[in-house]
């Protein structure tokens, strides 16, 4: 890259010169920089082809793989790398999460990922409210931080608790609640932070005097910040003040505004110029922020209306009562949300005819306050424009107003067509009371284009989130793009706007700065830029740069897909197993911690911190091998599947607590299966596969084969021959299985004739040989609830460790055969009912999976080219696999579901995890409800996964990634006031057994609830 001449000093380098030094692609110099890097540096230096790739996107619709990754761990290590690259003119870009939604995250250059080390809150004064703190730290744990100060960093981005402190400060971030606390930029006290040429500096508030002393056009490189910061501030405040929108929601451009603002008052803060300068002007490394009380409570109301223009009318009125939060719904998500298991009951709380809503919150020092805040808007604006007024004051009501709020994002970000609602003008942002003839203009942009958008979030500062249906994989899709982004701009300076009023710039926006401000002030940008980066090497292109909207898409005209298999599996989606390997977004929502977050995602990325083991990362690398990104069959490379895929223990959280749901077990299912086809499988694959003739064997031999594996050096010989744990504690088999004790009962206590309800125990392998007091008290439970209970004959394993294990074609044919089993005695009436609760999904979930409408034909038994029916009258395997998912319940599910009236009296307080598979298909819940129907008071764990996750935890390259994953729960449970854990699954029953917090094997809760009965 060519330095530019003194007579251009604000010469912009061209894409064409940063292409004659494409680090990226040149082998030969990327070995050098990692060698000379790993030198200077402390923290880990990543140059492989799987880290720059991982790092290729953000949350944005942009793609752009960068030199290479460094981790560091000081400011130190930053300047190192700072100066190194200054003396080569390679390019460097700051990031945090990666949650970026414009594309700023995203470059050609050596990024610095500060979420790794460089993520410590540093120091706390509550008595001046400040914080201290680097730039890596998340937002939501920094606020979890400061909450016993009653304390908290106001912004709060929607991503919050994956958001970056450092990316707060880089995008000038703020949130739902900006009416009561502006931007990021309000907070920023002091940074400390490295330059351009590697000086370590703090820019912090100064006074104009002390500017100027500091001030030398032709000192070093702080001297001439200084210098031009004097110059900006002398000759260019009217240009600043007539060019920037009178506006709270403006984040483009550098933050001029507030710097000219404060020198009216004679001083500058340098710290508060970084704040949305998306890291082109200079490198945080600390920042001192300043902090807001925590409010006391809230009070809500929800306006609903007739129409999307009236609900806009009335946002300037509402105004008026000073809400700390304004949001705004509108028909196309309100639709959406209505088709949704998960939402239709939030919208069916809206009075009919509603076609868009305004939610509108207060803070309060009380209850009463409120109220009376509540009760004034109501008298204010009841019956002017709205129709309705719903009112929510406790938690849980405000809770249920925001998961309304919060439905839309999740419906738009599932769309797995070509065609997906894409984020490059879903923040611009207009003075309130434009709003009506705003969105009225927007709305004929978008049908100007042939589409649509749903418009929702932050009507009270006027920044709507707006995402237009675009197919960027067609010509026409991305010359749509375009003109809706100059059109909407165009909107914008009519109506004295802001082209990003929350998101930032980036590939996104940049380009519409010039028009936004005009030439002179992008020029100003321009020369502030040089006077900080005089190489224009700090994450080049963004803010004033010459990044395209149209250029570097994840998705272009260009993009190919090729799995390089026949999927396996039914994918009921728009387009299928490519439409969930693109569907992944990357807002990052699996790298939240479970101590912020709660939830099941993603268990890995939560013990390991490695963007690898995140459903992001996961999905990226999936998606880049399968569009030519990485070399060809890229995705069946044993070190593909040992690097990326090995580690999705298949929790199926993701595929619950993702935005978008991506599935990644089942993605991992499909792609594992192909490697079987393609690689072969281990003998210990082939073993856990197939463990249920293995439990079957163990069972006939017990007491022996228990003896067996306490024999000396017993393990250490099964770790070196198979691979199997020495550390992890074998099951134990009993010799009377659950089938055999049924039998020698004589099987169930309630006649047929006698019984409510006919039920078929399902004998999944654990519970029928390794833990069948589990089935016993099932079957004692249910007889109580005067069900009769059967166990199934003609039934086989459900196929979930072969699933798991991806061995597809053997769980199609075990699921075939107990569809078959089991359908017929369904269809006279009988439920089937599973203890465990992985194989109770199995039945529920992955039948469906497995037996589509439209089988795959291949060279795998258990495939058929004819689907083969086991239901002739209802339709074919696959309308039989819904009839027998539709009538499986997990035991605890059953009991839940029938409300079944046992009378019991259960004593004692227990500590709840649930298993994640139930989780995720949203049937956790019924075995808490049923504990305490039971008579026990129940503390229900925010839990993830436990890391056992079925075989993952026996292997013995697996075992201290199981245990990373499991310490996080075991610290839930130290934390707990129950008596005693329960636990539902087998695998969270082992690992709990195997840790020093519980020492023993937890019981099944429907073994407590047996308990309650005797």
């Amino acid at each position: 890259m060519a330095r530019r001449d003194a007579a251009d000093p604000v010469g912009n380098p061209s894409s064409d010169e940063r292409a004659n030094y494409d680090y990226a692609s040149e082998d030969v110099r990327r070995p050098a920089l990692v060698d000379d890097l790993s030198r200077l540096v402390a923290g880990e230096v990543r140059f492989d082809e799987y880290s720059r790739e991982l790092y290729a996107t953000d949350a944005s619709a942009y793609e752009v793989t960068p030199i290479g990754v460094v981790f560091p761990e000081s400011t130190a290590d930053v300047a190192a790398v700072m100066e190194y690259c200054a003396e080569r003119e390679i390019p460097v870009l700051p990031r945090g999460g990666g949650t970026s939604l414009a594309g700023q995250a995203v470059n050609e250059a050596v990024v610095l990922d500060f979420t790794r080390h460089m993520d410590a809150l540093l120091d706390t004064d509550p008595d001046a409210r400040t914080a201290r703190a680097q730039p890596g730290v998340v937002l939501a744990e920094l606020n979890a931080a400061l909450a016993p100060h009653d304390l908290k960093f106001a912004p709060d981005p929607a991503w919050g608790d994956k958001s970056a402190l450092g990316g707060a400060i880089g995008n000038n971030s703020t949130g739902a609640h900006s009416l009561q606390y502006g931007k990021t930029d309000a907070y920023v006290e002091e940074c400390e932070v490295v330059l351009a040429d590697g000086t370590v500096t703090t820019f912090g508030k100064v006074t104009l005097d002390e500017l100027e002393a500091r001030a030398d056009p032709d000192g070093d490189l702080e001297a001439r910040i200084h210098a031009e910061v004097l110059r900006i501030v002398d000759e260019e405040a009217d240009a600043v003040r007539e060019a920037f929108p009178d506006l709270k929601r403006n984040v483009s451009g550098y933050n001029l505004n507030r710097l000219v603002a404060e020198a009216d008052d004679g001083s500058v803060n340098l710290a508060r110029l970084l704040a949305g300068s998306e890291g082109t002007l200079a490198i945080v490394t600390e920042a001192t922020v300043g902090l807001e009380p925590v409010p006391e409570t809230k009070a809500m109301a929800l306006f609903a209306y007739d129409d999307l223009l009236t609900a806009m009318a009335d946002v300037a009125p509402i105004l008026d009562h000073d809400p700390a939060a304004v949001e705004v719904l509108d028909d196309v998500l309100l639709d959406l949300a209505r088709d949704t298991d998960e939402f239709e009951d939030v919208v069916g709380m809206l009075p009919e005819a509603t076609d868009s809503v305004l939610l509108v919150e207060f803070y309060a020092e009380d209850d009463e306050e409120g109220r009376e805040k509540v009760a004034a808007l109501r008298e204010a604006r009841d019956g002017d424009r709205s129709f309705a007024l719903m009112e929510a004051h406790g938690e849980a009501e405000r809770a249920r107003f925001w998961k309304l709020r919060k439905a839309g994002l999740p419906i738009l970000l599932s769309r797995t067509s070509d065609a997906k609602h894409i984020s490059f003008i879903e923040d611009a942002a207009v003075p309130p009371e434009n709003l009506p003839d705003y969105v009225a203009d927007f709305q004929e942009v978008l049908e100007d284009n042939d589409t649509f958008a749903s418009f929702y979030a932050h009507a009270g500062p006027g920044c709507l989130h707006i995402r237009p249906l675009v197919n960027t994989k067609s010509p026409a899709g991305v010359n749509q793009m375009e003109n809706i982004a100059d059109g909407v701009t165009d909107l914008v300076v009519e109506y004295g706007g802001s082209v990003s009023g929350e998101h930032g710039d980036g590939r996104a926006r940049t380009q519409w700065n010039r028009k936004l401000y005009g030439e002179d002030v992008w020029e100003v940008f321009r020369e502030l830029k040089t006077a900080f980066d005089p190489d224009w090497l700090l994450n080049p292109g963004q803010v004033c740069g010459d990044v395209d909207m149209t250029e570097n898409l994840r998705f272009d005209s260009d993009y190919e897909f090729d799995a390089g298999f026949d999927p396996q599996l039914e994918w009921e989606n728009e387009n299928g197993f490519q439409g969930m390997v693109e569907l992944c977004h990357g807002c990052g929502g699996c790298r939240g911690g479970q101590e912020t977050t709660g939830g099941v995602m993603c268990p890995t990325y939560r013990a390991a911190d490695e963007e690898v083991t995140s459903t992001r990362g996961r999905a990226n690398l999936l998606r880049q091998a399968m569009s030519g990104e990485l070399p060809e069959g890229e995705q069946f490379d044993v070190e593909f599947m040992a690097e990326v895929m090995d580690l999705c223990i298949g929790c199926k959280g993701c595929a619950r607590d993702c935005p978008s749901e991506v599935d990644m077990a089942k993605l991992k299912a499909e792609v594992e299966h192909e490697h079987h086809q393609r690689n072969g499988a281990s003998l210990r694959d082939r073993l856990f596969a197939d463990v249920e003739r293995l439990s079957e064997l163990g069972s006939a031999l017990a007491p022996v084969s228990n003896w067996a594996s306490k024999v000396p050096g017993a393990r250490t010989v099964m770790e070196k021959a198979i691979g199997v744990a020495r550390e992890r504690s074998l099951p134990t088999f009993h010799r009377e299985s659950l089938e055999d004790w049924f039998d020698a009962r004589g099987g169930c206590r309630v006649q047929v004739g006698d019984a409510d309800r006919r039920v078929l125990l399902f004998p999944d392998t654990y519970t029928n040989y390794n833990h069948p007091d589990a089935g016993k008290a099932a079957v004692r439970v249910l007889e109580a609830a005067n069900v009769h209970v059967a166990i199934p004959d003609g039934v086989t394993a459900s196929g979930r460790p072969a699933h798991s294990k991806g061995f597809l074609d053997v769980s199609r044919e075990r699921a075939r055969r107990n569809v078959e089993a089991l359908v017929p005695r369904v269809r006279d009436g009988w439920d089937v009912v599973v203890v465990e609760p992985s194989d109770a999904v199995m039945l529920q979930s992955d039948y469906l999976d497995l037996l589509g409408a439209s089988e795959p034909s291949g060279r795998s038994s258990g495939q058929y080219d004819e689907p083969r029916s086991a239901d002739p009258d209802a339709g074919g395997i696959r309308t039989a696999a819904e009839r027998l998912a539709a009538n499986t319940y997990g035991v605890c599910e059953y009991l839940d579901s029938f409300e079944f009236d046992l009378s019991l009296d259960g004593r004692g307080s227990l500590t709840y995890h649930g298993h994640c598979h139930q989780k995720a298909t949203k049937k956790d819940h019924h075995a808490v409800r049923v504990l305490r129907a039971a008579g026990y008071d129940v503390d229900e764990l925010d839990s993830g996964c436990c890391g056992m996750a079925g075989s993952f935890g026996y292997e013995a390259e697996h075992y201290s990634m199981s245990r990373a994953v499991g310490s996080i729960l075991f610290d839930q449970v130290a934390a707990s006031d129950g008596e005693e854990v329960v636990a539902p699954g087998a695998s969270c029953r082992t690992q709990l057994d195997d840790s020093e917090v519980v020492g023993e094997e937890p019981p099944h809760p429907v073994e407590k609830v047996a308990a309650a009965l005797e």
